[in-house]
């Protein structure tokens, strides 16, 4: 053998680790990587160094574009492929959905997989809702019609695929089934709405068989949350927004620790649960804002202060729409119904401040997408642009901004622009991963 050399050295458990992975021919997932929606743990955080201060004049260097089809789905990133879902339209409500693997670096298509779906019953057929989740070698996808699918991520092999309405029960949301998977050790949930009490089930992750169902969705279905998983009061619970409260279940079994009733017109669980600390904070359109205090001693949590209005217009308050908010010392940052981003007291949901600067247009459903970076946010409004901003209870301080993508959904109302970008991009080894329903791109936000 050419080139062979001898180690000298002694090895170290952790290169023995690496070895093995190696030889098994699993690949150490970076650090960098955003392998779910909102990146590792759905927190919404990107902690890479070496990242630009400012965007240049010229606006960003785009490494590749790739045409794709309708989505409203965001980018996975891991181990050098990012993962992403489309549609394409067929005849009426009719058409295919599917997951394509590109590679990270180039922007090839490295492999798809399609499937037959009709979006009856499914508001605004722009494609799928939910981003897939990356764990090892297996990648996670939902679409808009409620049809689960397990792939291996080098290949695209279908290792297992469930149906929510033909093998649940499930009645399609009104918004379409928009819950990314999220895995616990050997088994991968998400929210069903199935019956009997199936709007939350957990599946063995490599075999698709039922380990268990928890929440029944006789009085209202799953609607369009993403699970999170957290640890307090002594245990780690899966938090659960659904229609009509906020659940915590033990992830291992489905049992329920507790719930906080709290009643949500029209499905519109779409800002991920918030936890800092005690705090655990949820905020809707119609009813606008929760905050729930979590015990220390034992699994259990109580409401603090909830807001009064169940108006869009007439509130003082957060009425989030798609973008999850910020909790940041004493205060919470996000946008409200009509894009206004406001900051609250979180100890009592007082207003401190609101400007409507960050997404430039003051109409219904208007919003925004926050990630935190170091003592700044990145923003992606929904007219396409990125923007660095800092926020602080003395007001919203612009930093830089650029025009990222085209915005290209209808909004399902009148807007200056006509259209909206409502994806959530991928922050990930110094690059911005993003989408609209005609390409994705890969931009790098490295620092010069």
């Amino acid at each position: 053998m050419k080139n062979q050399t001898r180690m000298t050295r002694p090895v170290t458990a952790a290169t023995l680790v690496l070895m093995l992975m190696l030889t098994l021919g699993v690949v150490a997932p970076s650090a960098n990587d955003w392998p779910e929606f909102r990146g590792a743990g759905r927190i919404g955080v990107w902690t890479e160094t070496g990242i630009l201060d400012t965007f240049p004049e010229e606006g960003l260097a785009v490494r590749w574009r790739t045409p794709i089809h309708h989505g409203f789905s965001g980018p996975s990133v891991a181990d050098g492929r990012i993962f992403i879902t489309d549609f394409e339209r067929g005849q009426g409500l009719d058409g295919t959905e599917r997951i394509l693997c590109l590679d990270e670096e180039t922007g090839e298509i490295l492999w798809t997989h399609s499937w037959e779906a009709s979006y009856l019953g499914v508001s605004w057929d722009e494609g799928p809702r939910a981003t897939p989740t990356v764990d090892g070698d297996q990648v996670y996808a939902v679409g808009a019609s409620g049809i689960m699918t397990a792939l291996r991520v080098d290949t695209g092999e279908v290792l297992w695929r469930t149906n929510f309405v033909e093998d649940f029960g499930a009645e399609i949301p009104q918004w379409g089934f928009s819950s990314a998977p999220i895995v616990d050790g050997d088994r991968v949930i998400t929210l069903v709405g199935g019956t009997p009490d199936a709007k939350v089930v957990a599946f063995d992750r490599t075999t698709g068989t039922e380990v268990w169902r928890s929440l029944s969705s006789v009085e209202a279905g799953a609607g369009v949350a993403q699970p999170i998983v957290i640890e307090a009061g002594g245990v780690r619970q899966l938090i659960v927004w659904h229609p009509l409260a906020v659940s915590s279940l033990d992830p291992a079994t489905g049992e329920v620790y507790w719930e906080q009733p709290f009643e949500v017109g029209y499905d519109m669980t779409v800002a991920t649960p918030v936890r800092r600390g005690a705090d655990l904070f949820v905020t809707t359109f119609y009813d606008g804002p929760l905050m729930l205090g979590l015990d220390n001693d034992r699994p259990d949590a109580k409401m603090r202060w909830r807001g009064s209005s169940h108006s869009e217009i007439l509130t003082d308050g957060l009425h989030g729409v798609i973008g999850t908010p910020i909790i940041e010392g004493d205060h919470i940052y996000g946008f409200g119904s009509y894009g206004q981003l406001r900051c609250l007291v979180a100890a009592t949901g007082e207003r401190v401040w609101e400007t409507q600067e960050a997404t430039g247009e003051r109409a219904r459903w208007t919003s925004a997408f926050m990630v935190k970076h170091e003592d700044r946010v990145f923003i992606n409004n929904d007219r396409g642009d990125l923007i660095i901003a800092k926020l602080s209870p003395q007001g919203y301080e612009e930093i830089s901004r650029t025009a990222l993508i085209a915005p290209t959904s209808r909004p399902g109302n009148r807007r200056q622009l006509t259209y909206v970008n409502w994806s959530h991009p991928a922050y990930a080894n110094k690059h911005i991963i993003a989408r609209n329903d005609e390409e994705i791109i890969s931009a790098s936000l490295a620092a010069k």
